[in-house]
């Protein structure tokens, strides 16, 4: 077979690690707050987070300002493989990299929070949605921002159900992000007395031809097409979905996870009439369009979703606790910088106030979206339409339901 580049950049970064960060000097170093983004910057995330979220971190950091210490923030790319991710991590931990954010795909999140664990250094998972981050694989010195796949499902998939789509056939990317997703949506599916007819796992990162699995979902005879998986796969997926003509014939596509630039991708002329959560949209209030307004010179023309935003939003809080508890402290131990950002209330302007619960859940209220038509769409961006709220409180899983084994009952 003949090597593409992306394969021998990935046996490149895994073999060499990342290049050495900039050594500083002593006082220098012991003043400097290093932030690494770690996400996907190549590939079926890239537009989700990737240089926006790189951009909204530095955002944040610009807004925070001076206070007694210096913030750097450093990039990479975990090229959607989990030895990558968890080698650039273990790599910049050693040089000093006081806290790891971002991290979409939920195997290479998984393998970032055991190396966290063992480093007692801090992690804000803002970019993977399996729930087992506050669940079977919390850990006291990781945060996980925004969504989950919890989250998702009760809200979009419970909307489905309610909406009569009572039988499911789910098409699932196979790693660990949609496995949780496909288990929690099941989950919400059987409670409401629904039924699920089937499903089928396809090979993540190497698919773009969804045709057979929509053709066996068709084959089904479900309401409901459940789409575990996301970016370009989700956009995939849904274009091949309507050249097949099956939403004309009555079935629904469920877009379990999918982001602002995913609609953009697609076109409301596609797009039109899908139901989907996030926890934050550009214009939803004023403060979702204040710092939509600030962010806007480094997005250029792009706007803001609830992954890249998160980077911004978690690193404020991050800061904020750094100051508080000073630096030095912060540097010492991630378990009590990250004790310390939950003793503290969360608010800035893409989620306004919150809490971060015990598990690390950080609580913020969700969602459920219609993407408009053509029609009812007056500028550029202008995409959703709200149908529903739920409070931040009840949009995640019950603490006493996750198993975390750290939280004592």
């Amino acid at each position: 077979m003949t090597p593409t580049r992306r394969s021998l950049l990935t046996a490149s970064v895994g073999a060499t690690l990342m290049p050495a960060l900039p050594r500083l000097g002593r006082a220098q170093a012991a003043n400097t707050i290093r932030i690494g983004v770690l996400n996907d910057q190549s590939g079926t995330y890239r537009d989700i987070s990737g240089p926006y979220g790189i951009e909204c971190t530095r955002q944040a950091v610009q807004e925070f300002g001076n206070k007694g210490f210096n913030v750097e923030v450093v990039s990479a790319d975990h090229q959607n493989k989990p030895d990558v991710g968890a080698n650039i991590a273990r790599q910049w931990y050693d040089q000093g990299v006081d806290l790891i954010i971002d991290v979409p795909t939920s195997s290479v999140g998984l393998a970032v929070n055991n190396v966290a664990r063992e480093k007692n250094k801090a992690y804000i998972n803002t970019g993977s949605a399996t729930s087992d981050l506050t669940g079977a694989q919390c850990s006291p010195t990781t945060v996980h921002w925004m969504y989950d796949t919890y989250m998702l499902a009760k809200s979009t998939g419970g909307a489905m159900v309610k909406a009569g789509g009572d039988s499911w056939f789910f098409i699932t990317a196979d790693y660990a992000f949609g496995h949780a997703l496909e288990r929690d949506t099941t989950g919400f599916i059987k409670a409401a007395g629904g039924k699920v007819n089937g499903a089928v796992r396809y090979p993540f990162p190497a698919t773009t031809d969804f045709s057979s699995f929509l053709v066996q979902a068709q084959a089904s005879r479900a309401k409901v097409i459940g789409l575990a998986n996301a970016g370009a796969d989700t956009i995939n997926s849904i274009k091949q979905a309507a050249e097949f003509g099956i939403t004309r014939r009555g079935v629904k596509l469920a877009a379990l996870l999918m982001f602002l630039p995913d609609v953009h991708a697609i076109g409301l002329q596609t797009a039109q009439g899908l139901v989907l959560t996030e926890s934050f949209y550009w214009d939803l209030n004023d403060r979702t369009r204040a710092v939509t307004q600030r962010l806007q010179p480094r997005l250029k023309d792009v706007k803001p979703n609830m992954a890249s935003i998160a980077n911004y939003s978690c690193t404020l809080h991050f800061l904020k606790a750094v100051a508080d508890m000073g630096v030095a402290a912060a540097k010492a131990s991630g378990v009590e910088i990250v004790n310390r950002m939950k003793a503290m209330p969360t608010d800035d302007d893409a989620f306004g106030p919150g809490r971060i619960r015990e598990d690390g859940r950080k609580l913020c209220p969700s969602y459920l979206f219609e993407v408009k038509s053509p029609a009812e769409s007056k500028a550029p961006w202008d995409y959703y339409k709200l149908l529903q709220t739920t409070p931040a409180e009840e949009a995640f899983r019950p603490l006493n339901e996750g198993g975390c084994a750290f939280i004592r009952s």
